[in-house]
């Protein structure tokens, strides 16, 4: 059937762990539905700066190019935690966005109905809870002029600038992804504040009154959303916002789902390749210890197959895998409750790909 190059960047921390259990799912589904994955493993990150100086070499961003897609497990650690450093893990990170100018970052995030006590939250509040954000990823204040000024760096700016082609491009792109969901699509700003918010709340407005009347379009401040969030997730569908408010929205709701964990994410651009990874860093206070949760991982592998490959069957098999097995009560630490298994992130990732595997019988 069809043939796919991955590249595998690892990273730091847990980043080897979570992304050996994410291409032993892949493996999985490709003897299962006949397709084969041909993976490449590359540097980025803290691994990279130690073995080259470079958080994001030469050799991997042309790996990466003559890929399909990218899988990427995590960055950074204790080692490399100087944010003054001219050299930092989280460079390669950025420059894997600049690169191949991967402007959406999308992030489902679902409550399994298995996991609705491992949240703090009460089970009527996160039950159904069903939702995907669309972070705008190139820029903002993350991407726009800075400075640290001053005789003693005693000021410092950071700017939030957008342009009207920014944005109409992840509005159109979050408002396709409505239309073939429940059509309802949310965008969060500060437009009582910020002028960029400003330019987004109109281009927004625009885009789906003239491009998509068959959306339902609300308005949200940022804070008024990060409220809502945790008293009516459920109310939500599609979450379109720039690039500050989705990071620090997103990671609020991985409360929802139970641990930062469970959740996958990914990077898009115009063209291939796309950017799959876990939300979740890379905890390098469990690292080597078989602790990780490598669900997350393995999601982003199922959005791989559905935004990169076009495979719908087999992300929903992948899906469907992880939710039997958790189902089935199997847990890693960090989800786990009284009545459940606790098993490693090896356990976790072959129990998943022998669950597709059993299924194709």
């Amino acid at each position: 059937m069809g043939r796919f190059v991955i590249a595998v960047l690892p990273g730091d921390g847990i980043g080897p762990e979570v992304t050996a259990e994410a291409v032993r799912v892949l493996e999985a589904v490709g003897r299962r539905f006949g397709h084969t994955f041909e993976f490449h493993e590359a540097l980025i990150g803290g691994a990279a700066i130690d073995a080259t100086g470079s958080p994001l070499p030469p050799e991997t961003l042309e790996r990466c190019r003559r890929s399909d897609a990218i899988l990427l497990g995590a960055v950074g650690g204790p080692k490399w935690d100087d944010p003054t450093a001219p050299v930092r893990p989280e460079q390669g990170l950025l420059g894997l966005r600049k690169a191949f100018d991967l402007f959406a970052n999308l992030r489902p995030v679902r409550v399994f109905p298995a996991l609705v006590g491992a949240t703090p939250l009460k089970e009527r509040v996160v039950r159904g809870v069903d939702l995907l954000f669309v972070r705008e990823l190139t820029g903002g204040l993350y991407f726009g002029p800075r400075q640290e000024a001053g005789p003693d760096g005693e000021e410092a700016y950071d700017t939030m600038r957008y342009t009207r082609w920014e944005i109409e491009r992840v509005v159109r792109l979050a408002a396709r992804l409505a239309r073939g969901r429940r059509k309802q699509l949310t965008s969060v700003d500060k437009a009582n504040v910020l002028a960029a918010s400003r330019l987004w709340r109109r281009v927004t407005e625009e885009v789906v009154r003239r491009e998509f009347p068959d959306l339902a379009l609300e308005h949200v401040l940022v804070d008024a959303f990060a409220m809502h969030l945790i008293r009516r997730p459920a109310a939500f569908d599609v979450v379109v916002t720039e690039n500050m408010f989705g990071d620090i929205l997103t990671d609020e709701a991985s409360v929802l789902a139970g641990s930062m964990g469970m959740l996958p994410s990914a990077s898009l651009g115009e063209s291939p390749p796309g950017l799959f990874e876990p939300v979740h860093g890379s905890a390098p206070d469990i690292a080597g210890r078989n602790l990780a949760n490598p669900i997350g991982a393995i999601l982003s592998a199922a959005l791989m197959l559905r935004y990169a490959f076009s495979l719908e069957a087999e992300a929903r098999a992948v899906e469907q895998a992880v939710e039997a097995i958790l189902e089935a009560g199997y847990r890693t630490r960090d989800i786990a409750d009284g009545e459940t298994c606790i098993v490693g992130t090896r356990e976790m990732g072959e129990a998943i790909a022998q669950r597709i595997l059993h299924c194709a019988s």
